[in-house]
Order: C-alpha cells, then sequence, then structure tokens
C-alpha cells in the first residue's frame, strides 16, 4: 500500500509542479539518520517521500490531524507518529526512540509548525536533542516553493508551481554535556537551522538570515 500510495503521490506533484530534487547523493543508502527540514507548506512532508524511496521513513505529525479521518489512514501507511507539540509526551518520545532503534530514518522540522512568512522560524530544540542522545547524524534538507498562498495560487490559475528539496550533507552533534544543556541544546539547534538555511535561497533564511554560523557555512561552500 505504501509503494502503491507513493507513486499516486508523485504522480499528483508531477501533475501540479516542476519538481527539482538536488543532493540525493548526501542521503545514506542504509541505518538510521535524522532528516532535518524547513516548513513552509501543506506539501513538505509529501517531498520527502516523493524523494525517498525508503519505506523505513516515519515523521512527527501534531496530534490535532489525528483526528482528521483522511490523515489518520494517510499516516498508517506513511509511518506518521502523532505527537503532542505542547506537552511532553513520553509514549511518542519512547515509540521515535524505538523506531530509531531499529534504523528507521526520523524526519523532522525543527520550527515544529509551518513558517507563514516563508522564511525560516526558530529551531525548537527537540531534534537537536534526539540527534545528540541518539547519536544519529543529520542530513539538513532546504524546501522552496512548497508555501501553501503560492500552491494554491498557482492551481487557481492553473499553473505549476516550482519546487525544490536540496540535500546537504551529513553532520554529527556532539554528545550533550552534563552541565549547561540548555545551552548546548540551542547551540545544536542552531547549528542544525544554520545548515538548512546555507541550502536555501536568501529570502527563505528568516531569523537565520545574518545568523553568523550561516555565514561561516557559506564562507565554506556549504
Amino acid at each position: 500500500m505504501q509503494k502503491f500510495l507513493r507513486w499516486i503521490l508523485r504522480a499528483l506533484l508531477n501533475l501540479i509542479a516542476d519538481v527539482k530534487v538536488f543532493g540525493l547523493e548526501n542521503i545514506p543508502s542504509s541505518g538510521a539518520f535524522v532528516i532535518a527540514t524547513n516548513h513552509i507548506g501543506m506539501l513538505d512532508a509529501a517531498m520527502l517521500y516523493y524523494a525517498l524511496d525508503r519505506l523505513d521513513v516515519f515523521i512527527p505529525v501534531a496530534e490535532k490531524w489525528e483526528q482528521n479521518p483522511f490523515l489518520n489512514w494517510v499516516g498508517k501507511y506513511a509511518n506518521f507518529v502523532f505527537i503532542d507539540r505542547f506537552n511532553p509526551d513520553l509514549k511518542a518520545l519512547r515509540k521515535i526512540i524505538g523506531l530509531m532503534g531499529q534504523g528507521n530514518i526520523l524526519v523532522i522540522a525543527p520550527e515544529g509548525t509551518r513558517s507563514r512568512a516563508g522564511g525560516m522560524a526558530e529551531g525548537k530544540p527537540g531534534v537537536s536533542y534526539l540527534a545528540a542522545k541518539l547519536n544519529r547524524s543529520i542530513v539538513p534538507v532546504g524546501l522552496s516553493g512548497t508555501e501553501d498562498k503560492a500552491i494554491m495560487d498557482n492551481l487557481k490559475h492553473l499553473r505549476r508551481s516550482h519546487i525544490v528539496a536540496y540535500a546537504g550533507e551529513p553532520f554529527s552533534l556532539p554528545p550533550l554535556p552534563v552541565k549547561n544543556r540548555d545551552t548546548a541544546l540551542k547551540q545544536f539547534t542552531d547549528e542544525i537551522m544554520c545548515h538548512i538555511a546555507a541550502l536555501l535561497p536568501e529570502n527563505y533564511r528568516g531569523v537565520y538570515a545574518d545568523h553568523p554560523r550561516l555565514k561561516e557555512l557559506l564562507v565554506q561552500g556549504y
């Protein structure tokens, strides 16, 4: 069923958009790792299923969508993990850790929700905590052209959208220190977000546009 849904998804996306995917060679072909991406539209999750052929991909999804019958059904085959974004959700966290331990790929948007402005919003520390705790490498992915408003406007005018996904080189975070964990998590989160920002056009970089770490990555030719 997942293969069939993926075929339908690709056919629909190719119908409504000119989709370009770069950097697939940077994505490991096996083993567990984290994909961290910016989040600007409803199609973001679809893009990752569009680009990846692996079936062991799972995505944390806001618990409010579990009440949607269609998304609840899709989630059973697309490996959604419904999670409470506003309260500690130990059940979902245990499930995520268990899936990672089985060699699955965690796809997560550190911002936690869609950026309505298109530019990157401040990342939350959850993804950096998981990556550091589980000692998994991180593949940054920059998405552009998936903004809901732009997609809907193009559909209304019978125009195809232009969507680009760019996967960067994997990198790792050091272990979490025993002391000053909050400070370390902030630094780790900024590191992840700046790697994503370096893959995006300037107008998508949002709050990270002037971040010193982003400037370092751009100078290095990331």
